[in-house]
């Protein structure tokens, strides 16, 4: 678990080592090679792009797709946790609070997990390796728990623990990861306010959740929820005012959600209307969600272009990790379904 640090930041030398990792990264070009190769050679070819370690890890047990995806996951752990290692003080402190959302991520998967039934084994062998060592404590809630409330008493000491324990009654799956949405990007602004963080970095953070906020008000429109539930949906603290949101809560067409999200001058609106297109046409919210995630990375880049020396450079690489981490498994998921080259491509982040 990331915990808050202070003391002297080296702000200068953990950029530097997080812009030379991102230049190792795999770049569009090499995404698009990859994406031609066969499906027995793209491993081989992920393992040469870094991934060599885990994949051994795993290719005794698994197999293709599988063991592919299993040692994306544990490198990402690996990677966030060498980052963390050579931050220092308090650029530790804002680093973690952003890798903190990645624990918060695997307690909604336990929860996930123990409501859906899915059996010990199925979750050691497919959804939380135990070959990963991060994953032993969430194993362990879900090998001695057998409802979501036991799971979420297993995790009594923890931010998340602490955070289902406030909750009142029998809360349903969904309240419990609403609230733990919440408690993440309320612990996330109590950071970013502290020592050594700056305005840009208050920015983003309420960007990201306003950027929540409206995806959770589209999606809730097209589910037919209540007005109600909607409320409940959305997390305090961006920079589209409370009235805005209220307005955007009681909108009953997508239209009207998008005019009232165009009151506030903190809603960029460039391609919206595209991206909405696309989305009625897909039926999925896929193409809002992209549009959305350009705009935190064109931010990101900006910031820590502007920012050398801060804690931009470094979180700015992690998000560039986690898009490829995530560009791979969509393209070895892409593959084993025989989806076309050209179907995938359209959804990698590239």
């Amino acid at each position: 678990m990331a915990r808050m640090t202070s003391g002297r930041s080296n702000m200068a030398n953990a950029g530097a080592r997080a812009k030379a990792r991102k230049a190792s990264l795999i770049d569009a070009t090499r995404m698009r090679q990859l994406l031609q190769q066969g499906t027995d050679s793209i491993g081989a070819s992920i393992g040469d792009f870094g991934y060599r370690s885990e994949m051994d890890v795993y290719s005794t047990r698994m197999g293709g797709s599988d063991a592919i995806e299993a040692a994306l996951s544990h490198n990402l752990d690996n990677d966030l946790d060498s980052v963390l290692d050579f931050c220092q003080g308090n650029l530790k402190g804002l680093v973690a609070i952003y890798v903190e959302r990645y624990h918060y991520d695997k307690a909604k998967t336990v929860l996930r997990a123990v409501h859906k039934g899915a059996s010990d084994e199925l979750i050691a062998d497919q959804i939380l390796p135990e070959e990963n060592p991060k994953n032993s404590l969430w194993l362990q809630i879900v090998r001695t728990t057998e409802t979501v409330q036991e799971a979420a008493d297993a995790m009594a000491g923890s931010p998340w623990g602490r955070c289902l324990a406030k909750l009142e009654g029998e809360p349903s799956l969904q309240e419990m990861e609403d609230a733990l949405d919440r408690q993440y990007y309320a612990n996330s602004l109590v950071a970013v306010r502290g020592k050594d963080a700056n305005p840009q970095m208050l920015r983003y953070m309420r960007t990201e959740i306003d950027h929540r906020n409206i995806i959770n008000q589209f999606r809730a429109l097209r589910q037919n929820l209540s007005v109600e539930t909607r409320v409940n949906l959305n997390i305090p603290g961006g920079r589209i005012g409370d009235a805005v949101l209220r307005a955007a809560t009681q909108a009953d067409s997508e239209e009207a959600l998008l005019d009232a999200l165009r009151r506030s001058n903190a809603f960029n609106d460039s391609g919206f209307e595209e991206a909405l297109l696309e989305s009625n046409e897909s039926r999925s919210l896929d193409p809002v969600f992209n549009l959305l995630r350009n705009q935190r990375l064109a931010m990101l880049k900006r910031f820590s272009h502007l920012n050398p020396v801060s804690a931009f450079p470094v979180i700015y690489y992690i998000q560039a990790k986690v898009l490829e981490v995530q560009n791979l498994r969509l393209l070895v998921r892409g593959k084993a379904a025989g989806l076309s080259d050209e179907v995938i491509e359209a959804h990698l982040f590239v």
